[in-house]
């Protein structure tokens, strides 16, 4: 059987940890694509392939839903993408780490919907907090467990 090698799949637009993506996959030997949309300079990097869409709000998710594949692991901060991409097997990890899953992903879409509930009804949250270097580093070993596991495992 064929096994293909997976592809680092990033959500780029917010992303805070693209230069931490990039060198760790480099050092695995692990394609980068980034997708973000035209209105986001992303700079060239060895083994990262950047695609640029249109502004629309759903273009980069659209982009992305439509190329990942099983064993591919994706970074993103939007649940909704990230159920996407466990429906197709991918590995999914947010900007700071955290591993979603097929037990986690339906309470984070409700509580993302509550949320949005709250805001429509006139209720202001004050958003993410700052992203902090150890935030960056719980992000960092995350992936490196992800990739080392790919690659003991094979991708499927």
């Amino acid at each position: 059987m064929l096994t293909m090698r997976p592809t680092i799949i990033v959500d780029a637009d917010a992303c805070p940890v693209k230069t931490e993506i990039a060198e760790t996959a480099q050092a695995f030997g692990v394609p980068v694509l980034m997708v973000a949309s035209y209105a986001h300079r992303l700079p060239e990097r060895p083994g990262v392939s950047i695609v640029q869409v249109d502004r629309s709000a759903q273009s980069a998710d659209l982009y992305i839903a439509n190329r990942i594949r099983k064993g591919d692991v994706l970074v993103t901060q939007d649940f909704g993408l990230a159920a996407l991409a466990l429906g197709k097997q991918a590995v999914v990890l947010s900007n700071r780490g955290q591993l979603y899953s097929d037990k986690t992903i339906d309470f984070l879409l409700e509580r993302r919907n509550e949320q949005s509930r709250q805001r429509r009804g006139g209720k202001h949250g004050k958003g993410p907090r700052a992203m902090t270097d150890a935030d960056r580093h719980f992000f960092l070993q995350s992936l490196t467990k992800v990739l080392l596991h790919l690659q003991e495992n094979g991708a499927e």
